[in-house]
């Protein structure tokens, strides 16, 4: 029994995006064509591989032990190949990255974009995702988080500036109540909650003079995207907890208010995180030193 190469890329593009469809853009074909190449595979392992219904697609479990066994391999190839980019004098070929939206917004892009300016030859895929993936497995080359969230089998790099929170609201909510003087004031005062995609709740966090204070505040709004936290701030819905950043603007020209800055201390930021491999592809390392720079280009 001798299974194509392709073939098996195929399979990985369909198990990677879980959709027929994506998988089909991804590589270049048409959605029934893919579908047919997967079904000649299946036929000759005499293995389902694949369940697909008209609304979902996911993976038997042979499709995920063949999978988790063949992606290593691609990935070794891919890096075989994306070496040859040295002979060629400059990085090429494309990276894929995996964020969370804020991390995204407030670093990563920032660095791409110069990037990309700086390394013509080299394309981006930027994928927006919350939640904690098996970056290796999903065929991500890196991601960048909040350092405590990172595995601990990762090469972790600081990237960009130090970052603090900010406890804002708007104007017109002060008016109906009361200012909080410390982080133990919030408690009975409307709140606008963050859930993690894991389902867990944010536990807004403090310190000042080395007193560290973490409060489970209430409120009836809970949001799993602070750029909408930030919204419902200026209409008034509470007090929500975001990036300073997010809101230096509207706090300039007097649309939110802040409170307990004193408590918000700058925290290490954000991290460039990948895989700990003996041969980065090329265009990663040049990424890798580009995102360190003091001063990127």
């Amino acid at each position: 029994m001798r299974i194509d190469p392709s073939d098996l890329a195929t399979f990985l593009a369909i198990a990677r995006h879980r959709s027929f469809r994506a998988a089909a853009t991804e590589l270049g074909v048409t959605p029934s064509a893919l579908s047919h190449a997967l079904r000649n595979v299946e036929e000759r392992l005499g293995l389902r591989l694949v369940n697909r219904t008209t609304r979902s697609v996911a993976l038997t479990e042979a499709g995920e032990r063949l999978f988790a066994r063949i992606t290593p391999a691609f990935r070794d190839i891919d890096d075989a190949l994306e070496d040859l980019n040295n002979f060629r004098g400059k990085p090429a070929g494309t990276l894929r990255f995996t964020a969370a939206r804020q991390s995204a917004q407030l670093v990563l892009l920032p660095i791409v974009t110069r990037f990309l300016r700086a390394y013509p030859d080299v394309s981006v895929e930027l994928v927006i995702n919350d939640a904690l993936i098996d970056m290796v497995a999903a065929g991500f080359d890196a991601g960048v988080r909040f350092g405590e969230t990172i595995a601990a089998d990762m090469i972790a790099v600081p990237i960009g500036p130090r970052h603090r929170f900010a406890v804002v609201a708007s104007p017109a909510f002060f008016k109906a109540y009361k200012v909080p003087n410390t982080p133990h004031d919030l408690k009975g005062l409307p709140c606008i909650r963050y859930r993690f995609t894991s389902g867990a709740l944010y536990h807004w966090e403090f310190e000042r003079g080395g007193i560290e204070v973490e409060i489970d505040v209430t409120g009836a709004l809970t949001m799993n995207d602070q750029d909408l936290m930030v919204d419902a701030a200026l209409d008034g819905a509470g007090l929500a907890y975001v990036f300073e950043q997010q809101v230096e603007a509207l706090l300039a020209k007097r649309k939110l208010t802040r409170v307990l800055a004193d408590w918000c201390p700058a925290y290490p930021g954000f991290f460039l995180y990948y895989p700990s491999r003996r041969q980065l592809p090329a265009a990663l390392r040049a990424f890798v030193d580009f995102a360190r720079a003091p001063t990127s280009p």
